[in-house]
C-alpha cells in the first residue's frame, strides 16, 4: 500500500508526463500542419504563377507525386497534393490555421465550399473536440443546414 505522500508525488508526475506527451502531440500536428501549407505555398506560388486557378491539369501533379513519394515516402498522393494546395489558398494566413485540429479534419473541412459553413464545422470541431470521425458524421447528417433551418 502506498503512503498518502507517495501517491500524491505518483499524481504530479503523471500530470507532467501526460503534460508534456499532449504538447509534443500539439507541436508534431501544428509542424505538419506547417509543412503542408508550405507545399501548398510552394504548388501555388511556383507552378501556377500565384494564381489560384491551375493552367496545367492533373499530370503535373502526378509527376511530382511520384517524385515526392520516391524520395519522401507516402502522404504525397495526388489528391494529398492538390488538399495542400487548397489548404494554402482558404487559409493565405498559417496563423488562421488552428493546431489542434488535425491533417485529417482539414481533408474534410477543404471539401466545404461555402466558407460560412466550414467556419462554422471548424468552431465546433474546436469548441467540441470533435473527432474526425465525428466531424463527418456531423457533415453527413447537414448539421449547419438542419441549425439554419431550425432558425
Amino acid at each position: 500500500m502506498l503512503e498518502k505522500n507517495n501517491i500524491q508525488m505518483i499524481e504530479e508526475i503523471k500530470d507532467i508526463i501526460i503534460s508534456s506527451r499532449n504538447k509534443i502531440a500539439y507541436e508534431v500536428n501544428n509542424t505538419m500542419l506547417l509543412a503542408n501549407w508550405n507545399v501548398g505555398r510552394i504548388i501555388v506560388e511556383n507552378e501556377q504563377n500565384g494564381n489560384i486557378k491551375a493552367e496545367y491539369g492533373k499530370q503535373v501533379m502526378k509527376e511530382f507525386s511520384k517524385e515526392l513519394r520516391k524520395v519522401l515516402g507516402s502522404g504525397f498522393s495526388v489528391s494529398n497534393l492538390f488538399n495542400m494546395r487548397k489548404l494554402y489558398i482558404t487559409y493565405p494566413k498559417f496563423q488562421t490555421v488552428s493546431g489542434i485540429l488535425s491533417w485529417s479534419h482539414y481533408c474534410e473541412l477543404l471539401s466545404i465550399e461555402n466558407e460560412d459553413e466550414r467556419s462554422f464545422y471548424e468552431k465546433e470541431c474546436v469548441n467540441s473536440n470533435w473527432s474526425v470521425r465525428e466531424l463527418k458524421r456531423q457533415l453527413e447528417t447537414s448539421l449547419y443546414e438542419r441549425l439554419l433551418l431550425s432558425e
